[in-house]
């Protein structure tokens, strides 16, 4: 250690207080965190990248300052769905610091981790009153029967209106519209349920039609489109 010259020349004051840092509620307990293996807890972070054009929801399961579980939702942008891939390999088995300091291959999902590290960091995670945590494999809880992303995606202009194109339900496959062209309703393909059917053997087509489902007066609609061709 280095000492200017002015320091070398002053005496040693005695240092009185020394109460450690403040505790914060982690799986049930407050805990004093003074190492990262001190840290617990499952929470999310959401980032962006510099232009705004993607977006990341990341969830972390971090068990005594190690990552365990890493569940990376990415929006908007194909190119993030190939680093999110690579993420999704590099976090596990790192520390909470280890992951901060690591380049996650995309801007979204580095700010998602930034983020998130803070809500860890400062003991505001989902699990942070919960008697001890929630087991690995909490975070897909987040999807799903199917294990698919909550995604929605509508699409607007002034000049011809509002079509939805995916819900959290589903694919949208048609709207269904009242005689004032207003929307009252509209017919949804869950894939994730459609896919579960094939690979269990149900035929392509029977497996569309069962996981196929109608929302609002579908019936009733005076005219129905596909609100990605009409």
């Amino acid at each position: 250690m280095i000492y200017s010259a002015e320091v070398e020349e002053m005496m040693c004051v005695a240092k009185g207080p020394d109460h450690g840092p403040a505790p914060i509620p982690e799986e049930g307990k407050w805990v004093q965190v003074k190492e990262i293996k001190d840290i617990s807890g499952l929470t999310h972070g959401v980032g962006w990248c510099a232009p705004q054009q993607g977006a990341c929801k990341l969830t972390l399961n971090v068990k005594d300052g190690i990552i365990h579980e890493a569940l990376v939702e990415t929006l908007g942008c194909s190119g993030m769905t190939h680093s999110a891939a690579m993420a999704g390999e590099i976090l596990p088995g790192k520390t909470i610091l280890e992951a901060m300091n690591t380049d996650l291959v995309c801007d979204a999902i580095n700010t998602a981790m930034r983020e998130l590290f803070l809500q860890i960091a400062y003991g505001r995670t989902q699990t942070a009153f919960s008697e001890g945590g929630l087991p690995i494999g909490a975070g897909l809880e987040d999807l799903g029967k199917g294990l698919r992303s909550q995604i929605g995606t509508i699409f607007s202009t002034k000049a011809k209106g509002v079509r939805y194109l995916e819900l959290a339900e589903g694919y949208v496959n048609q709207l269904a519209l009242d005689t004032d062209d207003q929307i009252i309703g509209y017919e949804i393909v869950h894939l994730g349920k459609m896919m579960d059917m094939i690979k269990k053997g149900t035929d392509a087509n029977d497996a569309l039609k069962k996981a196929t489902s109608t929302y609002g007066r579908f019936d009733d609609a005076a005219r129905k489109i596909d609100p990605r061709h009409a």
